[in-house]
């Protein structure tokens, strides 16, 4: 039935990922194993934090409601500058108040008021001893300075108390401030809030006729200089109207010489217009010239379309035309014929002549347009020379009359602040005492409870955190899990700690008694053994160790006991640095062993023995050679070992620990299982990593690990693991928890090697 589980074991997957979602539970069974640590650590913190939680003195608050003005009066109207500029508010001006009400300034004279500094309160030259002064030695007591310190010192030292205990609460949507005081003494914390209160008033006061005064000085002074710069800007303007004959500014002089301008403006352009029409006739008349050719003039526009060009061409055309009719009445001879063709050639002549009289006029004229428009530049050119004089003399003046306004207009704010500014007009308080700080009849502190509570959570988290921390710095191996998870090898099974009776060593537990927790945990290990390699017919097993004092001696010797109920079994004492067989079973320490076997000075019945009461055979270690290991190594161990083999079923192997020698190293190529045996809680897992993995690189066929020596209880408390675990089962032979109802010896039942 246990074989199919036995294989799917060597099958599994590592177990690693099961402990990462067990983190929780572990630190839990941490912190549940050092309960009582932890809760001694509390209750210590705890009566610690008592005593000094009643010793502190009680303190006591006063309070005091305390309006602040939402504003003060200036001494020069500059509101609107610091606003634009610096953007205040009023809720900054409230800010700023409370801030300078708890100043050092402030603290300083409130202890110089009420004499703090030689109160006993605060004076450390009268300061009682310490709370702890009563309940600690006095070579543990600091001694006090030699130097006593200066007055300045100790005001200094008040002023910094004294800050420290000065609270302030403004109350939401108003002007006013709760001002508070703490102290131990009633009566100062109820007179410290009403005369810090009336300083930062009085102090305001002053300081406000003070500078009321320096203004008003100010004030004075430069109003007079004022005055006198206002005159001389005066007297510069009505200079400067006197020079330039100025009498009405900017309404006649300006306003004519800008009409003028206009009216230039507007003949030039007439001027301009008419000249370029007459310019483009002249040019014409210029260019028929030049081509000396009479039809070019008489076809111009400009001499065509004159108007006593067109009269005369007129009479010119009604006497071609009596010409012609002449001509078909008469002859050539005739005096009507001679009389009509002496009239075309005058009207012809009349025709040149205008035309050339147009030809002169239309010279004269565009001589005359050029003339008549270069008068009317220059005069344009005049016009405005004189504007952009009365223009820099409008400016002149216009800077003069700007200086003489500002000089009135500062004179004048001068003049008036100068007026308002009296002493008496500053007396309105920047603060006002709402609700007077009365005597407390109760304290507010120390809260006792509080502080006592702070301490035991504080030392909850610092015992929990102290658990946690050597939980993670323990890295010893505590339950089968461990085994097999830090290990990487099968749990083959689990010896828990016992107290054998007296005058019985636990290594023959199992012989003087069978009926108890330990025995059957041995019954368990053996039946895993024997069910490892149910085909073969011989075992040898090999018991080892990573370091001495783990229990190795003890299981081989119970397992051994064990093995000789079902089978033929030796119990081979091959540790030979360390040999204790022959002492546990009460044999002659010289009683011939493995070392004369091996050598062929002693034959096996003479190094062979039946254990008392059983019917294991033992063969211890003999006369211990000065080189354990050639014996071990060498081909007579070999040929002893197959002699051995065939004379026993099994054969149980007590070799020396691992990390020490490599006795087992050698031993484990005789053997058919390798049984690590582990010190519960002691030995660390990396030394036992260690032993493993030397085992695996020399191809021992390592079966598995026993966990030895666990105290059940305390795992079934702390890992979750043992359950139950001989507990009730075992009750009836008289074992309990672990441990023999009959007397017991006061050391250890496991004794290890």
């Amino acid at each position: 039935m246990n074989m199919p589980a036995h294989r799917d074991f060597e099958k599994a997957t590592p177990f690693q990922p099961e402990l990462e979602t067990l983190d929780l539970v572990r630190y839990w069974r941490a912190v549940n194993r050092n309960k009582w640590r932890i809760l001694a650590l509390v209750v210590a913190v705890g009566v610690l934090a008592s005593m000094y939680a009643s010793s502190l003195p009680p303190v006591f608050r006063g309070t005091a409601t305390v309006m602040v003005e939402a504003s003060k009066q200036k001494a020069i109207s500059t509101e609107e500058v610091y606003s634009a500029v610096m953007g205040s508010s009023t809720r900054d001006y409230f800010q700023t108040q409370f801030e300078v009400m708890r100043s050092r300034e402030f603290a300083q004279k409130l202890v110089r008021v009420m004499g703090l500094a030689t109160h006993p309160e605060y004076d450390p030259r009268q300061r009682p001893a310490s709370w702890y002064a009563a309940w600690l030695p006095e070579q543990f007591i600091p001694a006090a300075p030699r130097a006593s310190p200066s007055n300045e010192d100790i005001e200094d030292q008040v002023v910094a108390r004294v800050m420290g205990q000065i609270s302030l609460q403004p109350v939401r949507n108003t002007q006013l401030v709760k001002l508070s005081f703490d102290s131990n003494n009633p009566v100062i914390a109820g007179n410290v809030p009403n005369t810090l209160a009336m300083i930062y008033i009085v102090t305001d006061l002053e300081s406000r006729t003070e500078v009321a005064r320096q203004a008003l000085s100010f004030l004075t002074e430069h109003a007079e200089e004022l005055r006198k710069k206002l005159s001389e800007s005066e007297l510069a303007l009505q200079a400067f109207r006197e020079r330039e004959k100025i009498i009405d500014a900017k309404t006649v002089s300006l306003a004519g010489a800008s009409r003028q301008l206009e009216e230039f403006t507007s003949s030039l352009v007439d001027a301009r217009k008419k000249r370029s029409e007459l310019e483009a006739i002249y040019n014409q008349i210029n260019a028929a010239r030049q081509s000396r050719s009479p039809d070019s003039l008489e076809a111009l526009p400009a001499i065509n379309k004159h108007p006593v060009v067109v009269r005369f061409r007129e009479q010119e055309a009604e006497a071609e035309r009596r010409l012609s009719e002449a001509s078909k009445r008469y002859g050539a001879e005739h005096p009507r014929m001679i009389t009509a063709q002496s009239d075309l050639k005058g009207a012809q002549e009349n025709v040149r002549r205008q035309m050339a009289t147009v030809i002169q006029t239309v010279s004269k004229d565009y001589e005359l347009a050029k003339a008549n428009e270069e008068a009317i530049e220059r005069a344009l050119s005049r016009s405005k020379s004189d504007v952009q004089g009365f223009n820099r003399k409008e400016f002149e003046l216009s800077r003069l009359e700007r200086e003489v306004t500002a000089q009135r207009q500062l004179y004048e704010m001068f003049l008036q602040r100068s007026r308002e500014t009296k002493i008496g007009d500053m007396q309105s308080v920047v603060a006002r005492i709402i609700d007077p700080s009365r005597t407390p009849k109760s304290a507010v502190g120390p809260n006792q409870r509080l502080i006592v509570g702070l301490a035991l959570l504080a030392a909850l988290l610092a015992g929990v955190s102290l658990a946690l921390l050597v939980e993670r710095l323990n890295n010893t191996v505590k339950a089968t899990h461990e085994v097999e998870s830090k290990l990487g090898v099968k749990s083959i099974g689990v010896v828990q700690f016992m107290r054998a009776e007296e005058n019985v060593p636990i290594e023959r537990m199992f012989a003087h008694d069978s009926q108890n927790a330990f025995s059957e945990a041995v019954r368990t290990i053996r039946s895993d053994v024997l069910l490892s390699g149910i085909d073969s017919p011989q075992k040898t097993i090999l018991m080892t160790s990573a370091v001495p004092n783990e229990g190795k001696t003890t299981v081989s010797s119970n397992l051994a006991f064990a093995l000789a109920e079902v089978t033929k079994t030796l119990l081979l004492e091959a540790d030979m640095r360390r040999p204790k067989i022959g002492r546990i079973f009460g044999e002659d320490k010289h009683r011939p062993g493995l070392a004369e076997l091996v050598a062929g000075s002693a034959t096996l019945e003479q190094c062979i023995y039946q254990a008392k009461d059983s019917n294991l055979h033992v063969l211890q270690a003999g006369q211990v050679p000065s080189n354990p290991l050639e014996l071990l190594s060498s081909k007579r161990f070999g040929e002893t070992m197959q002699k051995l083999q065939k004379e026993y079923d099994v054969i149980v192997i007590d070799s020396a620990p691992i990390q020490l020698v490599s006795d087992a190293v050698i031993l484990a190529q005789f053997a058919t299982s390798v049984l690590l045996v582990v010190k519960a809680d002691d030995t660390p897992y990396p030394v036992v990593r260690h032993s493993v993995t030397r085992l695996l690189r020399a191809d021992a066929p390592l079966l598995g690990a026993i966990l030895n020596q666990i105290d059940i209880e305390k795992a079934d408390k702390f890992y979750g693991e043992y359950s139950g675990y001989g507990n009730t089962y075992y009750s009836k032979y008289g074992y309990f928890n672990g441990y023999t109802g009959r007397k017991a010896k006061s050391t250890s039942a496991a004794v290890t090697s």
